[in-house]
């Protein structure tokens, strides 16, 4: 899905995981009907040979795939989960930082980047700004590692052991006062099913390549920011992921 100017015009983009591309650019909204323009034109015959559809967390993605593909089993797009996640924690940062007064804000000013990034991507001075940050503030500590550690469920090759791990996760919360956190948590248990789908040997697709497609087509957004025209926009994504002639 990507927006095609500013404010609430969207497309949808849909990729062929085994293919490793964008193979269809189309609908006018958000909506079941746009998500249903993809399967009708496709086909009867093509939308009963898909085995999985891995999308967003949004209820008409899933509806319309549930009745144009019934028989496809639906994943949930880990980063996507992750960025959920992700906008809990600055919550829990900026109610940190609205709690401070004067020098004591300067620890959590600014830190958005470094507390949302993977350590191994962070410079040594910004990897020394999180160790001090997170020892000055014993909640955006906890949830901090919280965050990490919850990427350890897309690990598990057995749904049982996934659902193990997140309760125990979710049972940590108890007594932590991490509201943005616990919003979180119902929100997976409504989704359990479409995020523990990747524990099943068969499901087990590149999520990278998901990542990787969705960072350039945000690449391409910016730049065709204030472009007209729309079906050079949908080349750009069709073709983005081909590998150069």
């Amino acid at each position: 899905m990507c927006s095609i100017r500013k404010g609430h015009s969207y497309r949808i983009v849909v990729s062929d995981l085994e293919k490793r591309r964008a193979i269809w650019f189309g609908g006018e909204d958000r909506s079941e009907e746009s998500m249903n323009l993809f399967f009708d034109e496709i086909g009867p015959v093509k939308s009963g040979r898909i085995r999985l559809s891995l999308m967003d967390m949004w209820k008409p993605f899933a509806k319309s795939t549930r009745l144009k593909a019934p028989q496809s089993a639906i994943l949930y797009d880990k980063f996507h989960v992750m960025r959920h996640l992700g906008e809990a924690l600055d919550k829990v940062r900026k109610s940190e930082y609205a709690k401070l007064t004067g020098k004591n804000r300067k620890f959590i000013k600014g830190q958005k980047y470094v507390l949302l990034s993977h350590p191994e991507n962070l410079t040594p001075e910004k990897r020394s700004g999180l160790k001090l940050l997170l020892a000055a503030n014993k909640r955006l500590n906890t949830a901090y590692i919280l965050k990490e550690q919850f990427g350890q469920l897309w690990s598990y090759k057995s749904e049982a052991w996934a659902r193990k791990f997140f309760d125990s996760w979710k049972a940590s919360l108890k007594w932590q006062r991490l509201k943005p956190y616990e919003k979180f948590a119902k929100m997976v248990e409504r989704h359990w099913d479409g995020i523990a789908a990747y524990c099943k040997p068969e499901n087990k697709v590149s999520l990278g390549f998901v990542e990787g497609l969705n960072n350039k087509i945000r690449v391409i957004q910016r730049r065709a920011y204030g472009l007209r025209d729309e079906e050079y926009l949908r080349l750009k994504i069709l073709t983005c992921m081909l590998p150069p002639l």
